[in-house]
Formats: C-alpha cells, sequence, structure tokens
C-alpha cells in the first residue's frame, strides 16, 4: 500500500494524479510528490524502521511507490562516519561525513534516487529508461536498469571523463555522447522524452525521482540517534538534493519521529558553476544560468531546475553558499583522504572545501554538529588528481635501494 496522495504543483498548488508528468499545465511549475502523513504517522514509528532491512527502503511509507520495491534492493543506508581527525584540523567540536562512496551498486548518492524512479517506471508499466546524466546517474541508471531488465538510453556530454563513460558503457546501454553541455543534453532529452513513451527519470518521471534524496536526510537523523544536525553541507548541481534533505527533516518532524529542527543549510558550488551560491551571495532570487567551466562536472548544471527552490532553503533556514576553485576542490579530496581514508569525487571535494571556508568565515559555528554530504567515490574522477598527488617511490629490489628511499623520506 501506498500513501501518495497525488501530484502538487510547487508554485501554484494545483493538485494532479499520479502520472509521469512533471510540471504544471497551468502555470509550468514543476510538480511534486503530496503524501498522506496522517496515515503515515500512524504506520511509521522508530522501532518499526529500526527492525528493517538496512536499506534505504525502511523509509518506504515516505517514498512515492505503490506496491512491493522492485528495484536498488541494496541501496541505501551508508555510514555516517565521526570525523574526529578532520574536525581536528578545520577546528570544530563534532564533525560528521554521510558517505556515499561506499555501499551502493554504482558508489554514489544516484542509486537512491534511481531505485526510487525505476520502481516507479515499472508500476507504470514502461519498458524503456533513460536519463540525461554527467555520469553517476549514467552508471546508475545503465547497471540498475540492466538489472531490472530495462532497455537503457544514456545521454552524456561528450566531454564527461573517460573513466565516467567506461563505468556506464560496461553494462552495455544505449549511450548517447552529445556534444555541448549538460544543459544541452538536458534540452535534446526533454525533445525525445516528448516525443517517445520513454522512463526519462530526471524528466516525466523527475517528481518520484527526486523522492529518492530524502533517504540520505532519514537516515542522517536516524544514524544520530533520531536528531538533526545543526548543519548540514549539501553539494548542489540542479539544487535538488539539498531541497529534499531539507524535505526529509521536515516530514519526520511531520510525523512525530523528531521533535526539534533548527537545522541549518548550506550549499557547496564550484566557483566554475556556481548559479545558486552566487544568488544566495547576491541576495536575490534569480538564479542566473552560467556556462559551466569547472573540475567538479558532476555538478557543471548551468541552469538549474531546482536553483531557485535550493536557495530558498538556504535562506529559510538561515544558511548560507560557497563556491570553491578547482584548486580548492582538489586540496579537499586530498585532505579528506588523509585525514579520514575517504576518496571522495570531485563533488564531495567542493563540499568539504566549501564546508572549510564556512568554518573560517564564522558562517558554520565551530560549536555544535555539523554533517557533510559526500555524495561519490573518487574512483570516479581519478582524473582530477593527475599531477597533483604525491609521488612514488622507484626503486631496485634490493634492501639497500629501500633504505635509500627510507632515509630520504625520514629527513623529510
Amino acid at each position: 500500500m501506498g500513501y501518495i496522495k497525488g501530484l502538487r504543483c510547487r508554485e501554484c498548488g494545483r493538485e494532479y494524479t499520479v502520472e509521469p508528468i512533471y510540471v504544471c499545465e497551468f502555470c509550468f511549475g514543476p510538480l511534486e510528490v503530496a503524501y498522506d502523513y496522517k496515515s503515515i504517522a500512524r504506520a511509521m514509528n522508530r522501532k518499526k524502521i529500526e527492525k528493517r532491512e538496512r536499506s534505504l527502503w525502511r523509509y518506504r511509507e515516505l517514498l512515492p511507490i505503490d506496491g512491493e520495491p522492485q528495484v536498488g534492493l541494496d541501496s541505501g543506508f551508508t555510514p555516517l562516519v565521526k570525523a574526529d581527525n578532520l574536525a581536528r584540523i578545520l577546528g570544530v567540536d563534532e564533525l560528521y561525513i554521510k558517505d556515499d562512496t561506499v555501499v551502493h551498486p554504482t558508489l554514489s548518492f544516484k542509486d537512491r534516487v534511481v531505485s526510487i524512479a525505476l520502481t516507479k517506471a515499472r508500476e507504470f508499466g514502461f519498458d524503456t529508461v533513460a536519463c540525461a546524466s554527467t555520469g553517476n546517474l549514467a552508471h546508475s541508471v545503465s547497471a540498475h536498469g540492466a538489472k531490472a531488465g530495462f532497455e537503457r538510453f544514456i545521454f552524456i556530454p561528450a566531454s564527461l571523463e573517460a573513466s565516467k563513460i567506461i563505468a556506464s558503457l560496461v553494462y552495455e546501454p544505449n549511450l548517447v555522447a552529445v556534444d555541448g553541455n549538460y544543459d544541452d543534453v538536458n534540452r535534446l532529452c526533454s525533445e525525445i522524452a516528448n516525443k517517445y513513451r520513454w522512463a526519462f527519470v530526471n524528466i516525466n518521471i523527475r517528481p518520484f525521482y527526486a523522492e529518492g534524496s530524502k533517504t540520505i536526510g532519514f537516515e542522517i537523523v536516524e544514524q544520530l540517534g533520531w536528531k538533526v544536525p545543526d548543519n548540514v553541507v549539501v553539494p548542489c548541481a540542479s539544487g535538488s538534493l539539498l531541497t529534499k534533505v531539507w524535505k526529509s527533516f521536515k516530514e519526520f518532524r511531520e510525523i512525530g519521529i523528531i521533535r526539534e529542527l533548527e537545522t541549518k543549510v548550506f550549499a557547496a558550488q564550484a566557483t566554475g558553476c556556481s548559479p545558486i551560491a552566487t544568488a544566495v551571495k547576491q541576495g536575490t532570487d534569480v538564479i542566473r544560468p552560467v556556462k559551466p567551466n569547472t573540475i567538479a562536472k558532476s555538478l557543471a548544471i548551468g541552469n538549474p531546475a531546482d536553483g531557485f527552490y535550493a536557495s530558498q532553503v538556504v535562506k529559510e533556514t538561515g544558511g548560507y553558499a560557497e563556491d570553491v576553485s578547482d584548486q580548492e576542490i582538489i586540496d579537499a579530496i586530498k585532505l579528506l583522504a588523509r585525514t579520514e581514508g575517504i576518496f571522495a569525487e570531485t563533488a564531495g571535494g567542493v563540499t568539504l572545501a566549501a564546508t572549510k571556508k564556512l568554518i573560517e568565515s564564522g558562517k558554520i559555528s565551530r560549536e555544535g554538529v555539523t554533517v557533510i554530504c559526500i555524495t561519490g567515490n573518487g574512483l570516479k574522477t581519478q582524473e582530477a588528481l593527475h599531477g597533483h598527488a604525491v609521488p612514488s617511490h622507484h626503486i631496485k629490489p634490493s634492501l639497500a635501494a629501500f633504505e635509500e628511499v627510507l632515509q630520504k623520506i625520514h629527513k623529510g
């Protein structure tokens, strides 16, 4: 049994039945899933959740499916790492990393949203799934779609990192590399979605797909002992992830899982593609599109669909936004690896580097609990570190050669 009341326009509030649609036909605002929270409150509590399988589906009453989960049964419930080493360096009392670099089948948080989207696509009767992607979504749709028996069409910018392209091709989807950036790819996919009856996870299935991101927030609350953090820092591409993390906290309060909610939400972007951060810093509601130019390609969406809503969440919660250079991204990837043993992709470098600047500027207090969302594994973006990693030591196969190197290492 599902608990969806229907779809609702985020602008005019007009309501729709549950269908593969994503935009209001009256005001062209985006549609969002609406739930029967009173029924959910009666069906869901902490004890029930704790007894369930350790996956994202433990929160299924607050997810937009009607029947049983059908895709991504092993996705979710990633570690919340208490990052004491990193906390000492950043000078904060209590720091946690929500580590989505591990556990997921394709090693990024996109397995969460795709699990929901493809389950919903199956419920709607689609046999073909598709997406526009900067990499991680392509991997996830390719992999989960293969296991679920869907035909798959994956559209990516042709300039994507070679390792990310291979990581999709291994699942043998129909991969289409498009000349242009993500926004060009997305426009093309919107045209294709209007012509073919395919489940485009981030177009006509988007209202359902986006709900999967809430599971990051649900898990953070549960893993903190059923408490919300004082601060949460979220990387922004379209802005959807940030809005859904905040929605998850509000939903838990709505159904009585938590009582207090005073979390500040912070947005992290790369300077080379920072329309949301720029709007927040300028104090404007206008998200001005930009042409992306950053090594953080998974965040390189110059015209973010949920940019306005993300900026509103930041303002509503008393948070802020920060952007960081490519060099700061690289430095942060290395810092996270050497302090906490976590290898993040470039988006993770953005989040940590932005957190560092937010702490130094006083936007994030050095007291309290701060959670950083790290959304993908560094094995996906190794090219970014070429020429920036410490050198290896090349020796002859002899003890004398090794000891010579050892001496140099100890001399520093």
